[in-house]
């Protein structure tokens, strides 16, 4: 996908009032990484430089125009002597001379140099808007990475609080045991602890919460208010193709895109090279204007002229100490190297998709498991629950029947968000994070 038209188009989905809404989801982070973003913005500008340099202002094929005038004034003494034999002596005489012309220069053949410097101009230009495009994709695994640890984080408070609640209830009820007799100082005490425990874990969630808000906020160019809520829901792909998405790594990534636009850059390099080898064929024209006031000794008191002159001038270097070959050499070996780098980057990005794609299906797995384990975790502290407030089963069990809740509920929370970053990432390798509906 064009990377201006992305930016354009996840910009024109989302209108809305950063103060007048709390809730921040996906698709609108990512519009405001998009237009906010600091790097995002500082590699806008290289593109900005990459199209100029590949305009035809700067590809070698439009004329040169230049405006050239002179003065000069002397004032001489001088002493002159004809062929009659007479003889003038002049002190202080005053001549002057001025001109002023319209030069005109332009290249009519160059071995097709300037052709191929400004295929590698436009190859620049494309290199350079691959290299914006990763850098995109990167701020939107930083952006996502960072977004789910404030999801993860929002969820774990919301574990966090109800183990506070059933605790606090917990305190309560010993509370007005002890007080009726019904059991002893002891488990007031330790109620008193696990509430203390839970409220200290709170609040040091609370303040972790705060700092990955802030860090989410930079990414996005610090343009959210100090309170926002992000939304927590995720979905995810089953159907993925293995095959399919690695033919699309092959064809999108864009490490590889861009050793193949080096490539591309480097085979023009080497025509550009041997393009010396040819003779240059230029063009010149001018129309001028001079005028002389001559001093009395001179024979014209004053000349003007005025007229257009042309003509053609043809260069070739035949030898130039060897310095065209060595260049050609060098454009040669430095394409071999990049065929050499262009295999090696192919083969480590194979490794990272099948990295990526297992750890995706590893911890989606995981994920699901953990939504099991959810389901036995609660199950069995309603029961042990049911059990303490009959009496039937100690504080002991009750609250590691309460912390294993909790565990599998944070457990699963983390699961959920590094699946679902495991995705985004293998959705990078194959060239397809710009193309998902966030």
């Amino acid at each position: 996908m064009n990377i201006k038209f992305y930016i354009f188009f996840s910009l024109l989905i989302v209108q809305f009032s950063l103060f007048a809404q709390e809730m921040l989801t996906p698709k609108e982070a990512v519009a405001l990484a998009l237009e906010h973003n600091y790097g995002i913005k500082l590699v806008e500008t290289d593109v900005e430089i990459a199209k100029n340099n590949a305009d035809i202002l700067n590809s070698g094929y439009l004329p040169s125009v230049t405006g050239n005038a002179g003065a000069v004034y002397n004032r001489d003494n001088t002493e002159a002597e004809f062929a009659d034999g007479r003889v003038t002596v002049l002190n202080g005489a005053e001549s002057s001379r001025y001109n002023a012309s319209v030069d005109l220069n332009y290249v009519l053949f160059d071995g097709l140099g300037r052709s191929y410097n400004y295929k590698q101009l436009q190859g620049n230009e494309q290199l350079t808007e691959l290299q914006a495009r990763e850098t995109i994709e990167l701020t939107m695994l930083q952006l996502f990475t960072v977004y789910y640890n404030v999801t993860e984080l929002t969820e774990n408070i919301k574990s966090l609080n109800q183990t506070l609640e059933v605790s606090k209830d917990r305190l309560q009820r010993a509370v007005y045991q002890f007080d009726y007799g019904q059991n002893t100082k002891l488990e007031v005490l330790s109620a008193q602890v696990d509430v203390n425990n839970d409220s200290i874990t709170v609040m040091n969630t609370q303040q972790e919460l705060r700092n990955f808000k802030r860090d989410l906020n930079l990414v996005l160019g610090n343009v959210l208010p100090e309170r926002f809520d992000v939304d927590t829901f995720v979905s995810f792909n089953n159907i993925y193709d293995k095959t399919d998405l690695l033919e699309k790594t092959i064809a999108n990534n864009v490490n590889l895109l861009q050793i193949d636009k080096n490539i591309d850059i480097t085979t023009y390099g080497i025509k550009l090279e041997k393009s010396a080898y040819l003779p240059t064929l230029g063009l010149v024209g001018s129309y001028g204007w001079n005028r002389n006031n001559n001093n009395a000794a001179a024979f014209v008191a004053t000349s003007t002229n005025t007229g257009l002159s042309g003509g053609l001038n043809l260069r070739w270097n035949l030898f130039d100490g060897g310095n065209t070959i060595t260049r050609v050499k060098n454009a040669k070996i430095n394409l071999e190297a990049q065929e050499i780098r262009k295999e090696e980057v192919l083969v480590t990005i194979e490794r990272d998709f099948n990295n990526a794609w297992g750890n995706y299906q590893n911890r989606l797995e995981i994920y699901y498991l953990q939504e099991d384990n959810i389901k036995t975790s609660q199950n069995n502290f309603d029961r042990t629950q049911e059990k303490f407030r009959l009496g039937q089963v100690s504080f002991v069990e009750f609250r590691l029947a309460q912390v294993n809740l909790l565990n599998a509920e944070i457990t699963r929370n983390r699961a959920k968000y590094f699946a679902k970053i495991a995705e985004l990432e293998m959705l990078q390798i194959s060239g397809e994070l710009l193309n998902i509906n966030f």
